[in-house]
């Protein structure tokens, strides 16, 4: 789905102003339409996934450091509080983790395992949803829970697997995603790849903690983040 200079503002809650100087510095994918910007929504997606991994740039943060959407400053806690933590899937290929993975994880949220199985691979065939450092964030193009609140599924895989990542490192985290609506899908996706950007959290995770102890180091670690207030506009609870 194609979007205008206003959807992504409203998307990354900021101002139009701050999109267009963000294609006047060449920061983010676009194109013209009757001289118009536009904006593929799976380019701005894999957009966010990837431009905190150089370590310099996140469209969630203010030129301060600071990071926006305050009401979600632990977002992530408790997305995975509900999603929870699985250890050694299963599967020698990134087939077989998501097919093996879904199986318990459809099962706890009540969706159809098979359903959910393709969608995350169409996602995949699409680009692969693996950032830097052997960390991979399966989620899909179109489907949001409908549900009032995120969830983030951790997966363990029982051995490290190839999954197409820009660095050619195999995988050994998995964050599957499923958001409520499309702001905190991109919120979510954008924080997960800010959380895999620092070598103390990817030497944490290797670790593979449980539920608890992941949980722990999550509050922590979103506790510690500088967070701007936000007056966006009221989103689906948590």
């Amino acid at each position: 789905m194609d979007l205008k200079l206003k959807d992504v503002a409203q998307l990354l809650d900021v101002s139009e102003d701050t999109v267009k100087r963000w294609v006047s510095e060449g920061k983010i994918p676009y194109y013209k339409l009757s001289q118009q910007y536009r904006f593929s929504r799976s380019e701005i997606e894999n957009w966010v996934l990837s431009c905190k991994q150089g370590g310099e740039f996140s469209p969630f943060e203010t030129e301060e450091g600071e990071w926006r959407l305050g009401s979600q400053q632990f977002g992530l806690f408790r997305a995975i509080h509900k999603g929870g933590v699985y250890l050694d899937i299963e599967g020698n290929t990134k087939e077989e983790v998501i097919c093996f993975a879904m199986k318990k994880i459809a099962a706890a949220l009540r969706l159809d395992a098979d359903v959910m199985t393709d969608l995350l691979l169409d996602r995949e065939k699409l680009m692969p949803t693996a950032l830097s450092h052997g960390i991979g964030v399966p989620h899909t193009r179109d489907f949001l829970l409908q549900e009032s609140f995120d969830v983030v599924s951790v997966v363990f895989p029982k051995k490290p697997i190839e999954y197409g990542a820009f660095d050619g490192k195999p995988v050994h985290t998995l964050f599957f995603l499923f958001a409520c609506d499309d702001r905190r899908h991109l919120h979510l996706l954008a924080k997960l790849a800010h959380l895999s950007s620092r070598s103390e959290n990817l030497s944490f995770l290797k670790k593979r903690p449980d539920k608890h102890e992941l949980l722990e180091y999550i509050k922590s670690w979103e506790g510690g983040l500088k967070i701007k207030e936000s007056a966006s506009p009221k989103m689906c609870s948590v």
